[in-house]
């Protein structure tokens, strides 16, 4: 899919949680984006192939239950290859709407909501906040936002 495509399909659902919470629509297509790989990649059980319309990656149980999928985290610096649990939903809006819970209800991301008005601060903040173990992640954020988005 083409970026113009993405934001097409997923800027509505950023704009209404934008609008409920002040979190960047920048931010939420960004991780979309690296999470899905433009959503030629989106999560899918691994056994069954089900969609998971999981745009962020969560791990866990969802409103439809959970998939199980290969993933990649980053263990004391090191790239290891595990097997996880993800969360399921019934849309891409179910996903977004779970999204914006998490990260207004988990104290964890409370210094991030305190810099929603700076996109790139807001990344850095998530990785701070230990919203993935890639090492990088705020980089390939802030790198997608300024390419695609405008952000400086």
């Amino acid at each position: 899919m083409m970026p113009e495509e993405f934001f097409e399909l997923l800027r509505p659902h950023a704009e209404k949680v934008f609008e409920e919470t002040g979190i960047p629509v920048e931010i939420m297509l960004a991780q979309a984006a690296l999470e899905t790989g433009w959503l030629k990649n989106p999560i899918r059980d691994k056994y069954t192939g089900k969609e998971a319309f999981n745009l962020f990656n969560i791990k866990g149980e969802g409103p439809a239950g959970s998939v199980m999928a290969n993933d990649i985290d980053y263990i004391k610096g090191k790239k290891v290859h595990v097997e996880a649990e993800f969360r399921a939903y019934n849309s891409y809006e179910e996903s977004f709407a779970d999204y914006a819970s998490l990260l207004t209800e988990a104290q964890r991301y409370a210094p991030a909501l305190a810099v929603r008005d700076d996109p790139v601060a807001f990344a850095w903040e998530l990785q701070r906040a230990g919203y993935a173990t890639d090492p990088n992640y705020a980089n390939k954020l802030i790198s997608i936002m300024q390419r695609h988005m405008g952000v400086t």
